[in-house]
């Protein structure tokens, strides 16, 4: 009798670590099953996330005409439908999606030059890059006209290395890589072509003209 209760203890002793040690296999099974994807939830719910500050302006402006001054003496007037500043960039900026006109006056409050352009950016304050249909008129008369300008204040300089069209009262000068002075009165163009009025004794009148043949666009390096 004792031996029959001995043995039904030892039993059901097995029995009960059989089924913890089953339990304890099941248990570790669903854990790494569910592991996987609690690591892959984990790593979504950290993933950076989008600043409103990275593409977001710091201030946005509609119906602009603004004067600005550069050392205390007003230099520019800025006429734009819309204006962003972004101040977290690098470097910085200002954007005129849909449009700028923008005005350069001289030490008499005169106009020196105005530029028209599709698009504009002005970087760091300092690097103006224009886009679309750029056209720019000095004091001369000079009309300027490209798809690309850009204007370095620190540097006093404007350039361009798309095609530009510069029209004068008596020349029409066109070509690549356009290098001027920051009041438009000193510049070249490389790989051009002119169109000039010009008279002699002969039978040509006032409005005969030389035309060379079109430029072509210099290879790229």
């Amino acid at each position: 009798m004792m031996r029959s209760l001995h043995f039904l203890f030892r039993t059901r002793k097995k029995n009960r670590l059989d089924r913890l040690t089953h339990l304890t296999v099941v248990l570790g099974a669903v854990v790494m099953l569910i592991l996987p994807f609690s690591c892959t939830e984990e790593e979504k719910r950290h993933a950076p996330a989008i600043a409103e500050k990275d593409s977001l302006p710091f201030m946005q402006s509609r119906g602009i005409s603004t004067l600005i001054s550069d050392s205390g003496v007003i230099r520019y007037k800025i006429v734009a439908e819309e204006w962003n500043i972004y101040n977290t960039t690098n470097p910085p900026k200002w954007t005129f999606l849909k449009g700028i006109l923008l005005e350069k006056f001289d030490s008499t409050f005169h106009i020196d030059w105005f530029v028209q352009a599709d698009t504009a950016y002005c970087h760091n304050q300092q690097l103006w890059e224009l886009r679309g249909r750029v056209v720019i008129r000095n004091q001369e008369g000079t009309v300027f006209t490209s798809e690309e300008l850009f204007w370095d204040m620190d540097r006093h300089e404007m350039y361009s290395n798309l095609f530009m069209t510069i029209r004068k009262p008596d020349e029409f000068l066109q070509g690549y890589n356009f290098r001027s002075n920051e009041q438009m009165t000193r510049y070249s163009v490389t790989n051009a072509n002119a169109e000039t009025p010009f008279s002699d004794s002969g039978n040509a009148s006032a409005n005969d003209s030389v035309v060379r043949t079109a430029p072509t666009k210099p290879d790229q390096p």
